[in-house]
């Protein structure tokens, strides 16, 4: 039986399990193909901050936080266009010292607060597609791919009216097409996006490891909340599609592949979605 109560920590244990292969693996694969210390380093660094505030979020969450992580998805990725942008594209903002992806930071847990059993409301939506929108902008094909598609699926589910549901389906499938469309000037750094085939290169064993940790990762909020409630249940569908975006699309062009690849914003961000998760298994479930 579901105990939603009991579950959540072991939830946090479970993803922090498999998000550490995936880390430790591109940690492996940068030191074996000489990339500095410094960069993979960041890395390892970043999951130990990402669990401990996964862990103050999962237990501080209320159900009336939902809202701000949908505005703050926007609200930052708006940000990106105060800075200059690199080759025309603004995908980053600075915080502090740190070069941060903004859309890896910050959906995860935008995704995860979406979804609700008794539907999603017109202000939820709003910033969603406001953030779809900011992302075709941007231009980053991988995340307006990655949100539309989270869009489709919570739309397919919990909107009944068959015109609005429609409706959605086809802004999130128009916005996406998009963003493809833009020109995507930047040039793939090995580390970064081409992690995959330095993983290949340094063994068949260790290119398996990547592929698989990655897909792990992309399938632990699906099974965990398997036998959740239903608004449970399609948040976790929704952050495992999110992660399974941003595995899938570097694929298709040169976009960062998360965890393995060298980045502090997707291990942050994907550990803030898992966050997200656990404190709405925690306050939801009896």
């Amino acid at each position: 039986m579901w105990r939603g109560r009991g579950r959540w920590g072991g939830w946090l244990l479970g993803f922090g399990g498999v998000s550490l292969i995936a880390v430790a693996t591109g940690a492996a694969v940068c030191a074996a193909s000489g990339v500095p210390a410094g960069l993979w380093g960041r890395n390892l660094a970043a999951w130990v901050v990402g669990a401990a505030a996964a862990a103050g979020v999962a237990w501080a969450w209320r159900p009336a936080m939902a809202p701000v992580a949908l505005w703050l998805a926007p609200l930052g990725l708006g940000a990106t266009f105060l800075a200059p942008g690199m080759d025309g594209v603004h995908r980053w903002t600075d915080v502090g010292p740190l070069h941060m992806n903004i859309a890896m930071l910050l959906l995860p847990a935008a995704v995860a607060a979406l979804p609700a059993a008794d539907g999603v409301g017109r202000l939820a939506w709003a910033a969603t597609l406001v953030s779809l929108a900011l992302l075709t902008a941007q231009p980053d094909a991988s995340q307006a791919t990655t949100l539309a598609a989270v869009v489709a699926l919570i739309a397919a589910v919990s909107v009944r009216e068959t015109g609005p549901r429609l409706g959605l389906i086809a802004v999130a499938v128009g916005a996406a097409a998009v963003a493809w469309l833009r020109p995507d000037p930047l040039l793939p750094v090995p580390e970064v996006e081409g992690i995959v085939g330095l993983a290949f290169a340094v063994s068949p064993v260790t290119g398996g490891l990547a592929v698989l940790s990655l897909a792990a990762v992309a399938a632990a909020p699906m099974l965990w909340t398997r036998a959740a409630a239903p608004g449970l249940r399609l948040a976790g569908a929704a952050l495992g599609l999110c992660l399974l975006g941003w595995a899938a699309t570097p694929m298709l062009g040169a976009f960062p592949v998360p965890l393995v690849g060298v980045g502090l914003s997707p291990i942050l961000g994907a550990w803030l979605g898992a966050g997200v998760l656990a404190g709405r298994m925690r306050a939801e479930q009896p």
